[in-house]
């Protein structure tokens, strides 16, 4: 069974300046729900219940939600609003919310690195939360990737056909096809050019990690910009053992985009009207 699930969120947010000159880009609602609020949502779905969270300078507002908010409370009990706060205290009730800080803005492998403490040595997921996923006709992303996860007990990482004048913005994986949704990665290449691409095969930001992963962390050199690639790790894991990319099924919105953030208000808004 994974536990724990981590949501590294000490980012600062740029695309989306000057909102998130002071809010946190994981709390950019999506209708009325903030973007990192659906990421444990889909986490509780996957059976976990210890959410850990990797914050930074600013971003309090995270915390703050996923307490209680006794003055809040007292407001609105036996008024009509009372139910708005029903999911949000559903939540707080089934999970364990903990929280430590990434200093310096040194990459997504050293967030994780510093989840460290939190997750112990045992498999976990990893959300990026401004990587809005999806799946109204089955199950949620992490759920599809826990069951893979209990089949083959490696890290998985999602992924997605992106165009090719894309993929310079993700990690690239190719490698050996098991079935038309599992691939063996053979080679992971972080941001690189059209040209030099093994694919178009883009990681999104959703992760199944077992916890050897920090010590091959540990030894990552740092890359372009000083900061440390969690696709470098995970190619010398794969190198070692084996690491499964997951075609998902579902949709996955870019919320650190604002053409992403207002494609998924839209999307959810006609949902929630339907």
């Amino acid at each position: 069974m994974i536990r724990k699930c981590l949501f590294p969120a000490a980012g600062y947010g740029t695309r989306f300046l000057p909102a998130t000159k002071a809010m946190p880009k994981e709390m950019l609602p999506v209708m009325a729900k903030p973007l990192i609020q659906y990421g444990v949502e889909e986490a509780v779905e996957a059976g976990m219940d210890t959410m850990a969270i990797i914050t930074g300078r600013g971003k309090r507002a995270i915390e703050d939600h996923f307490d209680i908010s006794y003055e809040l409370e007292h407001q609105i009990k036996g008024t009509s609003k009372e139910y708005l706060l029903q999911e949000i205290r559903d939540l707080i009730g089934r999970c364990t919310f903990t929280y430590t800080r990434q200093i310096e803005m040194r990459g997504l492998g050293d967030a994780i690195l510093k989840g460290r403490v939190l997750i112990g040595e045992e498999p976990f997921a990893v959300v990026l939360a401004d990587d809005l996923c999806t799946n109204p006709e089955g199950a949620g992303i992490l759920e599809q990737m826990r069951k893979i996860y209990e089949k083959y007990r490696c890290s998985i990482v999602a992924v997605q056909e992106v165009p090719q004048e894309q993929v310079h913005k993700y990690g690239v994986v190719a490698g050996k096809a098991i079935d038309e949704r599992l691939t063996m990665v053979e080679t992971m290449v972080e941001k690189p050019s059209a040209e030099e691409a093994p694919s178009n095969l883009a990681i999104i930001g959703r992760y199944i990690l077992t916890p050897d992963i920090f010590e091959l962390i540990e030894k990552t050199e740092p890359g372009k910009g000083g900061e440390i690639q969690i696709t470098d790790a995970l190619m010398a894991q794969a190198q070692m053992g084996m690491v499964i990319a997951y075609r998902f099924e579902g949709r996955r919105f870019d919320c650190g985009s604002i053409d992403g953030f207002v494609e998924a208000t839209n999307y959810f808004y006609h949902q929630n009207r339907e």
